[in-house]
Order: structure tokens, then C-alpha cells, then sequence
């Protein structure tokens, strides 16, 4: 009997990720989705789908392709297990803008201070 074991639990924090999300077609929707699974799922999650930001403290994005389109996701983990969504774009060049990771070092702070 397959018995599913998630290692990681994602969450969203206020807004940010769900209005990014509308957005997007139903297709990319469930490539999303799909994506999320299996960081859930996987213990050892390749780098392909969630790599660690160099030069930010803890911040993480998630890889999602579907044909051309390229998307990433920012996270960060809370205590260890708990994986903490805050938002998203289209990846249209090369390097990740700076201005997603201010976006998503900010969102990280916010969350924080609500938890005090």
C-alpha cells in the first residue's frame, strides 16, 4: 500500500502569491500545484525545482516551467518544515530582478513581525 509522506508543509502568507496565481492560465496553474507536491513530497528536492537565492538570508525560489514560460516563486523555510510562500512572477530575463527580492526579503520581514 503507497503511503504518502510529506516532509515539507507549504503555506501562504496574506495575499502576495494568491493574486500572482489568478493571473495565471490553468495550465500554469496546475504546474504550480504540481510543483508544490512534490516539494511537499520529495525529501531530497532537486534544484531544478527550488534553489537557494545566493546573497539573501534564507530566501528560496521555486522553479516552474511549462513550455516557454518560466516562473518563479519566492519562499523561505520556518521552522524547518513549515515552507512559507510569499510571491511570484514571470521570469522574462536572465537574472532574477532585484526588485522580486527586495519584494520577497520584505514580505519575509512582515511575516516575521506578525508572528511576534
Amino acid at each position: 500500500m503507497y503511503q504518502s509522506r510529506k516532509y515539507r508543509t507549504i503555506i501562504t502568507f496574506k495575499n502576495y502569491f494568491e493574486d500572482f496565481l489568478k493571473k495565471q492560465s490553468q495550465k500554469v496553474k496546475d504546474k504550480i500545484l504540481w510543483t508544490f507536491l512534490l516539494i511537499e513530497d520529495v525529501q531530497q528536492v532537486p534544484e531544478t525545482y527550488l534553489k537557494h537565492l545566493d546573497g539573501t538570508d534564507g530566501l528560496y525560489e521555486i522553479r516552474v516551467q511549462l513550455a516557454n514560460d518560466i516562473f518563479r516563486i519566492f519562499c523561505f523555510f520556518d521552522e524547518g518544515k513549515l515552507v512559507v510562500i510569499v510571491n511570484g512572477f514571470q521570469k522574462k530575463t536572465q537574472k532574477t530582478p532585484k526588485q522580486e527580492i527586495v519584494k520577497a526579503l520584505k514580505i519575509k520581514e512582515e511575516y516575521y513581525e506578525n508572528k511576534k
